[in-house]
């Protein structure tokens, strides 16, 4: 763990191989019709499309989110994943076992991706960039990889400013939660001061592993400069997010088991309406910049 602090890739090994087990439950990710829309309809918001690609590959996979539920979506056909993380790796690989689709895996590091040149239609990415220390080394061997003509999708990742607000919010969540439930009323909402303790140090070894925020038209200039063509960042989510830290935030600072159903249904239905009134109404009139997430395309050229 001393080490970790001082070696970002280590520290993500370490970090991703304890959360693994408990990873889909803590961001509330399914293999069901609700993140299938969700992931479909980010690939189709930066690609303008949705394949099909015979062959996919994914980098920082790590439970399989994005990319097998782009499988299931009809996006891709046949994939392959890979992580720094040996334990997202087993549990990605788990995953598709048990949904019946076809899915290699490797660990490997994304500035040194372990497959040969022009194999794969499509290299996905969800939350990674900002994981990896050299974003253009790793921009560079997506093209590498890639078939002449194929795309890469990489959505998920913080904005410099998105991530300051989110950041923020989450801090002043977690503190009044932990703060207010001391209060002898309220303890039947504390979680035991040892858990507190582990979620607090896990907060801690996220600075190490989040390397990175963006600015959209910075990310843009690291693809084209990797010789990527038909570049295009967009981003989303303002009043989303500022909805939805809160409430990740709260949900990981009380009991598990104590909000219940009809809060995980306030939760996905607040954050829905929220994502709509960000798309249709804010994403015409406020600069990109100010949204929380960014996802970048373009296209190894022919």
């Amino acid at each position: 763990m001393e080490a970790a602090w001082k070696d970002p890739k280590l520290a993500n090994v370490l970090y991703h191989d304890w959360e693994a087990g408990t990873y889909d439950e803590k961001w509330s990710i399914s293999y069901d019709e609700r993140c299938i829309t969700y992931a479909t309809d980010r690939f189709r918001a930066v690609s303008g499309g949705v394949g099909p690609y015979e062959h996919a590959l994914e980098l920082g996979c790590g439970t399989g989110f994005f990319l097998l539920n782009l499988m299931q979506g009809g996006v891709i056909e046949k994939g392959s994943v890979t992580d720094l993380s040996p334990g997202m790796v087993e549990v990605a690989l788990r995953n598709a076992d048990n949904l019946g689709l076809p899915v290699d895996g490797r660990v490997a590091d994304a500035e040194r991706i372990p497959y040969d040149d022009n194999t794969f239609d499509l290299v996905i990415g969800h939350a990674v960039l900002h994981h990896i220390p050299d974003v253009g080394a790793a921009m560079k061997e997506v093209q590498r990889v890639l078939k002449p003509g194929g795309r890469f999708v990489f959505a998920g990742d913080p904005t410099n400013i998105g991530n300051f607000y989110a950041r923020k919010l989450g801090q002043l969540t977690w503190w009044l939660t932990t703060n207010v439930t001391k209060a002898p009323a309220l303890v039947e909402w504390r979680r035991p001061q040892e858990e507190l303790d582990e979620s607090s140090r896990a907060a801690a070894l996220e600075a190490v592993v989040d390397l990175h925020t963006f600015d959209p038209a910075d990310l843009e200039r690291t693809a084209r400069a990797a010789g990527a063509r038909e570049v295009r960042a967009v981003t989303e989510e303002l009043s989303a997010a500022l909805f939805g830290w809160p409430v990740r935030t709260f949900e990981a600072a009380v009991p598990k088991g104590k909000l219940g159903f009809g809060w995980a249904m306030f939760a996905y239905r607040g954050w829905q309406r929220l994502s709509w009134l960000d798309e249709n109404v804010f994403a015409k009139v406020l600069p990109r910049e100010v949204f929380y997430n960014v996802s970048i395309t373009g296209r190894k050229p022919l």
